[in-house]
């Protein structure tokens, strides 16, 4: 009953999306999320909480307003996935590089012998990014977990995301999946922001404080030498993206004999790329996250 309901409820946001001015959509969305930031204390509390440790020399006025811009930013993002949902959002038009990026795809594409890790984080409409990406000539397999709602998963997630050519994989065959496609010269997609655990797993350095952070990118470029590829989408004032793609990170710590504390050292370089991003557009990333177990 629960699924039935909650996936009915999608339905009918997805069904507004369809109907209604998209100035309409991204005013309901903001006007939602903000509702969120007032009424659940615990999940603006442990933004409030993540901004402030990784922005020490912000002040507490300066780190709520940031933490509203967060979730201001964040309702865009549901936004545009609606639109995207409904055929209402171009994301040709809205990457503003795209002839620049196109360009790069190719060049990525022709020097790729043993495929591409495309690693980026939860940030901006990483889902746009994804899509871009797909319909420019670079499918790719993407790592997630399932969602709660089956329903939800099977008709509308799933679906969204393999619009384009992608596919999606579960991440309790990450691995397997993931190797599978490289040997095949095939794309991997990696968000590598979020708190993960078990053995492929170590706590490493982000914004200064332990973090725990999957080890797989690094493991995959020992084992088969994919370019590793920091890729992420950058929202700016007209409402248009930037696709940041950044040069490979080639690292692989060779001067450390250690195998674990070579994988470490990998992810170091990896969760970098990452932070570098987020420090210049700190309101587009989901600090709602509880990234380090606080």
């Amino acid at each position: 009953m629960r699924e039935k309901t909650e996936y009915a409820f999608v339905r009918l946001f997805l069904w507004l999306a369809k109907i209604a001015p998209t100035s309409f959509i991204y005013t309901m969305m903001k006007a939602l999320t903000l509702l969120v930031y007032h009424i659940d204390k615990k999940r603006r509390h442990l933004t409030i909480t993540n901004l402030t440790m990784a922005f020490p020399e912000k002040t507490p006025q300066e780190i709520v307003l940031l933490s509203k811009e967060v979730y201001i930013e964040l309702s865009k993002t549901i936004s545009e996935i609606l639109l995207m949902f409904t055929g209402k959002f171009d994301i040709d038009h809205a990457i503003k590089n795209r002839e620049e990026v196109q360009e790069k795809l190719q060049e990525l594409a022709q020097n790729s012998p043993h495929g591409i890790v495309f690693m980026t984080a939860h940030f901006s409409n990483w889902e746009l990014m994804a899509h871009f990406i797909a319909k420019n000539g670079l499918p790719m397999i993407v790592i997630g977990r399932k969602g709660n709602n089956r329903l939800i998963e099977a008709n509308i997630t799933t679906p969204f995301r393999e619009k384009y050519g992608n596919s999606a994989a579960s991440k309790d065959k990450a691995m397997l999946s993931m190797m599978k496609r490289l040997k095949a010269k095939g794309n991997v997609g990696l968000l590598i922001d979020q708190k993960s655990g078990g053995p492929l797993s170590a706590k490493i350095d982000f914004f200064g404080k332990p973090a725990e952070t999957t080890l797989s990118v690094a493991s995959l470029k020992l084992k088969l030498d994919p370019l590793v590829v920091p890729v992420f989408v950058v929202r700016n004032s007209e409402g248009l993206y930037e696709l940041v793609i950044n040069e490979g990170v080639e690292y692989v710590a060779d001067e450390i004999e250690d195998q674990q504390k070579k994988l470490e050292a990998m992810t170091l370089k990896y969760n970098q790329a990452i932070e570098d991003i987020v420090k210049k557009y700190p309101e587009q990333w989901f600090w709602m996250h509880n990234r380090w177990r606080v």
